[in-house]
């Protein structure tokens, strides 16, 4: 006979109080998704020149209309407060220190893959979708397209295209910025 074990969810916060513990140090790379903690893969050379890009061109684009988060958490409901590599949100005039962004102060969402999409896809596809974050955007540096979703719902989104390197996308929030998906990428 097997007995099946039921999981326990943490909240956001009960999982700050186990950092602040010191159960968890501040430092560790985990993040919390649907109640469970998750380890965060680490980032390669790859990935990070490609953070570095997208700040560079989201910067010039966006400057005084959004602000750009780099790995910081946003607080997507009380059981989810995942680390996009990249969020672009809303102004604060505190610049977010008295709480992480939530869903509607999010514009979009970066995650950038040197390894298989496989997590960003099957956990965070469907977990952003749900919390009604508008765009959602995958950026590919192995294959070197950019998976953009968009239309979100209850399963994850109603939207998704992949874009190759000379393509062009326009922010959903931001119809004057076009952007080519290969000023993200390293230069062939």
């Amino acid at each position: 006979m097997t007995i099946a074990a039921e999981l326990r969810s943490l909240t956001v916060q009960e999982y700050h109080r186990i950092v602040e513990a010191g159960i968890l140090a501040a430092d560790e790379r985990v993040e919390l998704i649907e109640g469970q903690l998750y380890t965060m893969a680490a980032k390669g050379t790859a990935h990070s020149a490609a953070v570095t890009r997208i700040d560079r061109v989201l910067s010039h684009q966006l400057a005084g209309r959004a602000l750009l988060r780099f790995q910081d958490p946003v607080q997507l409901n009380n059981f989810s407060e995942p680390e996009p590599d990249v969020a672009i949100v809303h102004l604060n005039p505190l610049d977010y220190e008295d709480h992480h962004p939530r869903p509607e102060e999010i514009f979009w969402l970066i995650e950038v893959a040197d390894s298989p999409l496989r997590r960003d896809r099957d956990i965070k596809v469907p977990l952003y979708g749900r919390s009604s974050i508008q765009e959602y955007w995958i950026l590919d540096v192995q294959e070197r397209y950019l998976y953009v979703f968009r239309e979100p719902g209850l399963e994850g989104y109603g939207s998704e295209q992949r874009l190759s390197e000379q393509e062009t996308i326009v922010p959903l929030a931001f119809p004057d910025c076009l952007i080519q998906v290969g000023e993200f990428l390293r230069r062939n």
